[in-house]
């Protein structure tokens, strides 16, 4: 399953990029994220490693993010794996040439699962969509107070 999904935040695109990059900020837009454990790789950069940890209803799922790219300003990709998830982000930030006060994050997601995900992500394919929103909108409430 693919799909985008993308905001306009009001902030020049360096400060954008700048509060995403900063993995101390996950906590103002994740509320979910019990922790972020960097594992391998040097932090940041390309093929580097960390796990995260998310409370989710009564269950804690644990994820492992490995970068493939990290061409910020611009661009800024990573999976993300679970038991029966791989998930690959795309992040495109995109300074408005009309407003360079404003930028675009546009994210196009990958999803690949398994068991009853596999079923969950055919059946409900809005479900995976309107989550990645959710968290496009509470980095974009955080990043604009």
């Amino acid at each position: 399953m693919k799909y985008s999904v993308s905001i306009d935040i009001n902030l020049p695109r360096h400060q954008v990029v700048s509060l995403f990059d900063n993995p101390d900020n996950l906590k103002y837009w994740q509320p979910e994220l019990v922790s972020f454990e960097h594992l391998s790789g040097e932090l940041g950069k390309e093929g580097a490693t960390s796990n995260l940890v998310y409370k989710m209803g009564d269950k804690h799922v644990e994820m492992i993010e490995t970068i493939v790219q990290s061409a910020l300003p611009d661009i800024f990709s990573a999976t993300y794996e679970t038991k029966g998830v791989w998930n690959l982000v795309e992040n495109h930030f995109i300074e408005m040439p009309l407003d360079p006060m404003k930028t675009q994050w546009r994210s196009d997601n990958e999803f690949k699962c398994s068991g009853f995900l596999k079923v969950m992500a055919f059946l409900m394919p809005s479900m995976f969509k309107k989550q990645s929103m959710v968290y496009m909108e509470q980095f974009k409430a955080f990043a604009e107070k």
